[in-house]
């Protein structure tokens, strides 16, 4: 039997509810806009900014090489409304880096579900590398659970999104493991599970709402509860 050496996770809905996060984040940073830049403000909404707008729509047409990344997308989005309520360019970019850092920097007041440090600190005492792997643009330096973590990758540093397999290929080579040492944990059958599972990788599905699996592609194992991760992963 292989050995498992190496446990990366999906952070968003995997470690932390992300949710309540980013609707705090946009609205404290859409006060700081009112606050520094209201011509913004004024002319635009925060919904402006959202998946589904036009404003957003227009950007992807334009620029569809940022499609993977939320950072990217955000700024540019930053920018063009800037340039549009009349800011010139050096000024948008001025002001699209500020708001989008006073942004990020409460993206990262994330709240870890009950057990995550507890486990984390179970499987970093078995000895395993722990990584994370994210489409989203938490850095997990700038979380509460910076100190259990030897390693991040995501969409913004790689230049592509799960499922893309070149987060997992960058995660093993980095680790200088195998993917058969490997487990990567997580909350999306497609992103997580299958394009883990299509490299190799040994998958654990985090289900604490005791779904139906949606995919044809099984997980290795399913958990209701992060507490029980340690002895899952014991078990592969």
């Amino acid at each position: 039997m292989t050995q498992i050496k190496m446990v990366t996770f999906d952070l968003d809905d995997t470690l932390w509810a992300v949710s309540p996060v980013v609707i705090r984040a946009n609205q404290l940073s859409w006060q700081w806009m009112q606050e520094h830049t209201p011509a913004f403000t004024e002319r635009f909404a925060l919904e402006d900014l959202f998946e589904g707008s036009e404003l957003r729509q227009r950007l992807l047409e334009r620029y569809p090489e940022i499609t993977h990344s939320m950072t990217l997308i955000r700024l540019r989005l930053l920018e063009i409304g800037y340039q549009e309520v009349g800011y010139s360019e050096e000024e948008s970019r001025h002001w699209a880096n500020r708001a989008f850092e006073y942004f990020h920097q409460h993206r990262h007041d994330v709240t870890p579900y009950d057990d995550v440090r507890d486990m984390l600190t179970a499987l970093k005492a078995s000895g395993y590398i722990v990584g994370a792997l994210s489409n989203g643009n938490a850095e997990i330096s700038r979380t509460p659970l910076a100190q259990w973590f030897d390693f991040q990758f995501n969409a913004d540093g790689v230049g592509t999104a799960k499922p893309h397999p070149l987060m997992f290929e960058k995660a093993l080579e980095h680790a200088g493991v195998g993917a058969a040492e490997s487990v990567h944990i997580g909350d999306h059958p497609i992103n997580d599970v299958k394009a883990a599972r299509d490299l190799g990788f040994k998958t654990i599905w985090v289900n604490p709402e005791g779904l139906d699996y949606p995919h044809e592609v099984n997980a290795d194992l399913v958990v209701e509860q992060l507490a029980d991760l340690p002895a899952a992963i014991s078990r592969l």
